[in-house]
């Protein structure tokens, strides 16, 4: 529990001047602990290194945070987590997300877990609260683009990837009357 909560107030320092794209500009902390969320109260997962790495996991790809930080922080295996789950900034978007897809298949499972967890997250907030500038045929592209990453995570966790499954439906059902 403790090493959770180190991790909370971590991800909060360094996530504190970010915002969510929605028309609330949300704070970004209530992301990771939404993902958090999704893992242990409706996953049932209860491993600490997952759980830890969903709360971190954009911290490299988002904040001025390195590997080194993380693993003297929260050690290498969670440290290894987050660099599992990390896109290359560097790289452009439309890059980024075709690796995502490619590289779902190879991931440890923990990452899976996290990467499973931050797709159900997005889903449904692009549904219910989704980026103020984006139009209905991106928000669209957005859910088919994460149905195929988690297409290439099946099998790591059967009751989230139905959730995904169930946020995935209804959510195109939403988009669809929009």
């Amino acid at each position: 529990m403790k090493t959770l909560i180190a991790a909370v107030a971590f991800a909060a320092h360094k996530h504190r001047n970010q915002r969510r794209k929605d028309a609330e500009a949300s704070p970004y902390i209530n992301h990771p602990v939404s993902l958090a969320n999704v893992l242990a109260n409706e996953g049932g997962i209860e491993d600490e290194r997952t759980l830890v790495a969903a709360i971190l996991h954009d911290t490299i790809e988002d904040t001025e945070t390195t590997e080194q930080e993380l693993a003297k922080e929260f050690g290498t295996d969670v440290a290894g987590i987050v660099i599992e789950v990390t896109d290359d900034k560097s790289l452009p978007k439309a890059e980024r997300k075709r690796l995502q897809v490619e590289h779902a298949s190879t991931i440890s499972r923990r990452a899976k877990l996290v990467k499973l967890a931050d797709k159900i997250c997005n889903l449904r907030d692009v549904a219910s609260n989704p980026p103020a500038d984006w139009p209905l045929q991106r928000r669209q592209e957005y859910f088919d683009w994460a149905k195929a990453v988690v297409d290439q995570l099946r099998g790591v966790h059967p009751g989230l990837e139905s959730l995904f499954d169930d946020v995935y439906r209804a959510g195109k059902v939403a988009l669809a009357d929009a």
